[in-house]
């Protein structure tokens, strides 16, 4: 399994239970770092106990779209595996360039995808995608995109499987209340403008001063909103956080809210912070934008994406129910534990592995 997500420690915890399958053995390529937004993030130390690990540099490291690994052919040489499992999507050079990997030393490649939109990609991008169409053997991924592949013109096999889980016993509620003075809001992920970061800072002004918004990540908009926040006391910017600091970040929140609009040719893929801040028990307020309504399903409040109006409302009406707070929290955890778990996906995703290699053609 090759993926640059595996930086964060907290996503190795799926690979412990692939690992741990007695029938499969299990090496994961990482790279040493990611480089974005002018911020070099080290890999988090992890220690393997089910798998082997090797951390490889990455050529174009931090271009999403655009970077490869020079040395996985080396890697796939010495460890010979059955399946090369690239953790991209099929219009990223590194899905490219795995599979010509692949198809060189007649491993079959399998491919991850969040797409939920018809959209065709401008060269080379669309040139990516039909090569890894014509070599990959599999795809892991949504049933959106599961749809949208075999729209497209994908004919390998196709698997609903989440790209990764979370650790229930890691991300769990703090079991006490931690009897905050003010009603504490917060948000993780990019600081872009399709994310509705500046939706929820202008909502969350609006409610008062009895509130207070954390927020955790880094991105294009920081500075902006470091600026615009420089003389207020209600919102807190915490930049990027360890994914081992997670936890202890949702459980010092009364709601976690993703207000994701959108833009042009993107729209929402899953909403990881979601499901974790769910497993630790926080009610969740998201936007309708994408897969996010079927991510929380019942188990969160769903909101149109840009209207700032109905997000206030929402927020003011779980600031003063408790009750229903405490009902969302019971949902949401039960939700994840019954869908989003490392053990859950990592079952799903050996079963695959046995299916492709009994019968490469269809599930």
């Amino acid at each position: 399994m090759v993926s640059k997500a595996l930086i964060a420690s907290a996503y190795h915890a799926k690979l412990e239970t692939l690992g741990a399958h007695s029938d499969l053995e299990l090496m994961v390529v990482a790279p040493e770092y990611w480089a974005e937004n002018g911020r070099r993030q080290a890999a988090e130390p992890v220690v393997p106990k089910s798998y082997r690990l090797t951390y490889q540099r990455l050529r174009l490291n931090g271009r999403f779209h655009l970077h490869w690994w020079p040395d996985l052919a080396d890697v796939v040489d010495s460890f010979a595996p059955d399946v090369l499992h690239i953790d991209e999507e099929p219009y990223n050079l590194a899905a490219a360039h795995a599979c010509r990997v692949g198809h060189s030393s007649g491993t079959r490649v399998v491919f991850f995808a969040w797409q939920n939109l018809r959209r065709l990609y401008p060269p080379p991008f669309r040139w990516f995608e039909r090569y890894v169409f014509g070599r990959a053997a599999g795809i892991a991924g949504t049933t959106t995109a599961a749809d949208v592949l075999e729209y497209k013109g994908f004919r390998g096999s196709l698997a609903v499987i989440p790209q990764f889980g979370v650790d229930e016993a890691m991300f769990s509620p703090c079991g006490s209340s931690p009897g905050r003075n003010k009603f504490t809001i917060g948000y993780a992920g990019r600081l872009v403008a399709e994310k509705g970061i500046e939706l929820l800072v202008d909502g969350v002004e609006a409610l008062g001063d009895d509130t207070v918004l954390q927020i955790a990540g880094g991105g294009p908009l920081e500075l902006v909103l470091r600026k615009r926040l420089a003389d207020t006391s209600h919102t807190r910017l915490l930049g990027p956080l360890p994914s081992t600091h997670m936890p202890r970040f949702y459980r010092g929140l009364d709601v976690l809210v993703l207000p994701t609009r959108g833009r042009r040719g993107w729209t929402e893929q899953f909403g990881r912070a979601a499901i974790e801040a769910m497993a630790c028990g926080v009610p969740v307020i998201v936007s309708d934008a994408g897969e996010l309504p079927s991510v929380v399903g019942g188990a969160g409040c769903v909101v149109p994406a840009g209207d700032g109006e109905a997000l206030v409302s929402e927020l003011r009406a779980l600031r003063y129910d408790q009750e229903h707070r405490d009902h969302l929290a019971r949902t949401g955890r039960a939700r994840v534990l019954a869908m989003y778990t490392n053990r859950r996906i990592a079952n799903a995703t050996a079963r695959f592995y046995r299916q492709l290699l009994a019968n490469p053609g269809t599930l």
